[in-house]
């Protein structure tokens, strides 16, 4: 994010939310390329587990970059995404 101040907490939290958010993205590829209907369930529990690390290198973000409303977008989309990702597995299990 390039409207975060570039100290070293900026960076290295935002390096970490970079790395985080590549594993949810990887394992939901992982859940639709399923070998059946168990592993899609599992793939995509992973990836739900997966979307809170993301959230909270945000809200470190967060807490030193009180004035982003960009940060605080994220942290929102973050949730939203983690709730996509449960109500694709509720739907699943019925």
């Amino acid at each position: 994010m390039k409207s975060l101040n570039a100290s070293i907490g900026n960076l290295e939290d935002g390096k970490q939310l970079i790395r985080s958010s590549g594993s949810v993205g990887a394992n939901y590829i992982e859940a639709n390329e399923k070998l059946g209907e168990k592993d899609f369930q599992f793939r995509l529990r992973i990836a739900r587990k997966e979307a809170k690390e993301p959230g909270y290198w945000l809200r470190l973000l967060k807490e030193m970059n009180p004035k982003n409303e960009q940060v605080e977008d994220l942290i929102k989309e973050s949730f939203e995404l983690r709730k996509i990702l449960s109500s694709i597995l509720n739907k699943v299990k019925c």
